[in-house]
């Protein structure tokens, strides 16, 4: 009877921790929370925002080649092309920049961790109307 007393104390803690705080439900419909998207928030305003815009809004003109060949920053908020990607193909981006695709943006894998730049994207995703967002998963974009 006493190894089972001694296992109950050992175990009791940690089936408690378990048990606390349910975690944090997702954003209705999407795959973040919105403690990612505040996250999310802090995380474009200082490393994002001074190319692709406030709200993620992008550059006047982003469809038109620069004169030295690259394309300036789309938009992400949902206007321009990043809803027809993958959720892992903007990690890719977001990770390895976008030079391999005609941009100029650099990479951020040294300085976001992975859960930084899932916060990145669930920010700008959430400008993405429930219309932009349905097409993407439509398209795959949780696969």
């Amino acid at each position: 009877m006493g190894a089972w007393i001694k296992a109950l104390v050992l175990l009791l803690p940690a089936l408690l921790l378990l048990g606390c705080g349910p975690s944090e439900p997702k954003v209705e419909g999407r795959w973040y929370t919105q403690s990612q998207v505040e996250t999310g928030k802090a995380l474009f305003a200082a490393n994002c925002v001074v190319c692709h815009g406030a709200e993620a809004r992008g550059t006047p003109d982003w469809r038109k080649p620069l004169a030295n060949g690259n394309y300036p920053p789309p938009p992400l908020n949902g206007s321009a092309h990043a809803w027809h990607h993958p959720l892992r193909a903007l990690m890719f981006t977001v990770q390895n920049g976008g030079a391999k695709f005609g941009g100029t943006m650099p990479g951020f894998k040294g300085q976001l961790d992975e859960d930084q730049q899932e916060a990145v994207i669930a920010y700008f995703q959430s400008h993405w109307s429930e219309q932009i967002y349905t097409a993407w998963l439509q398209r795959g974009g949780l696969k």
